[in-house]
């Protein structure tokens, strides 16, 4: 058995932001050609801490390098207040050989680049201007700090960035870090969220929101929203909205934005196509540049299980991690 902690990891991963948005979009194109198994992740919840949860996902990836495994993550919201990581993570992966456990890697820092580089591809295939000058980013944790990475890196143009969170000292560290990181960027504080909607056709909302609370009246026509947290608009803001996802079965569960808008209307007509149907371009989609577009992506596990894989034949080759002997009978 393979540890893999974090540093190793976030050191084979430093700088590969093009072969993140790669593997992700091949992986996509995989799942949307059926050679994938992602059953639905399971939710582990606690009566008495109702915004807490502990996710299950397993997933299976086909193609060249197969791989299959279990990606358990944690959110508690309440870790914030407390200076720490609202998210934690951990991925078994498994011998495609004998079915053995293979590795142990630690998957925060996985979860939150596979999330960023799925956004950064939705905002590729769904931005009506040809050379975006700016990006809206509303909530200051590390998935928006991601976010900004691969959008950046997917496209180049983007040279402002116009933050917003509840928080306002945490909307301004966040300014100030992503900064250093981003030189070659304006770091804009707004006062609202609906001012940050409505300064950039490119927006992303990554919140802990529990329950809908935002429509989008304040963005311009044309606007693309990478609702990365799932719970943020309103059924009215959906339905008002071309709608691309990962995967329709996904995404409409769990109280999601897109789930509580099938309840209301009684079926998903108003999601027009998948991520994975736009990469391969067989959708037969069309970007109207006189409304939004809201990318939901429900976070498939199948993309942790790639990219885990991906991790794991690094380390093997840098012979990074820790080797446990005996692990199993």
């Amino acid at each position: 058995m393979l540890i893999i902690g974090h540093r190793d990891v976030r050191h084979v991963l430093e700088g590969q932001e093009d072969a993140v948005l790669a593997l992700v979009g091949d992986t996509y194109r995989l799942h949307e050609a059926g050679r994938t198994a992602v059953p639905h992740s399971v939710f582990l919840r606690f009566p008495d801490s109702p915004r807490d949860r502990i996710i299950g996902l397993p997933a299976y990836a086909g193609g060249e390098q197969p791989a299959a495994g279990m990606k358990w993550i944690a959110s508690f919201p309440g870790n914030v207040a407390r200076g720490k990581e609202r998210a934690s993570a951990a991925i078994l992966l498994n011998s495609m050989e004998d079915g053995g456990p293979r590795a142990c890697v630690e998957a925060s820092v996985i979860s939150a680049r596979r999330t960023a580089a799925s956004a950064a591809l939705a905002a590729v295939q769904l931005v009506t201007e040809p050379e975006p000058y700016g990006i809206a980013l509303v909530g200051c944790g590390p998935i928006n700090r991601e976010v900004l990475r691969f959008v950046k890196a997917a496209l180049p143009s983007i040279r402002e960035v116009v933050v917003f969170d509840l928080d306002a000292d945490r909307a301004a560290d966040f300014a100030a870090r992503a900064g250093e990181g981003h030189p070659d960027l304006r770091f804009v504080l707004t006062e609202s969220a609906q001012d940050a909607l409505g300064a950039h056709q490119l927006v992303s909302l990554a919140t802990t929101a529990g329950e809908p609370h935002m429509d989008l009246s304040a963005c311009a026509p044309g606007a693309t929203v990478l609702h990365v947290s799932l719970r943020d608009l309103t059924v009215d803001a959906i339905l008002g909205a071309q709608n691309v996802v990962d995967d329709a079965d996904h995404v409409c569960r769990e109280r999601t934005s897109l789930h509580l808008a099938e309840q209301a209307t009684g079926g998903r007509e108003f999601i027009d196509a998948s991520i994975g149907e736009l990469l391969s371009g067989e959708s037969g989609f069309r970007r109207d540049p006189e409304r939004v577009a809201v990318f939901s992506p429900f976070g498939l596990g199948v993309l942790d299980i790639a990219l885990s894989q991906w991790v794991y034949d690094a380390c093997e080759r840098e012979e990074f991690g820790v080797r446990v002997e005996g692990f199993l009978p």
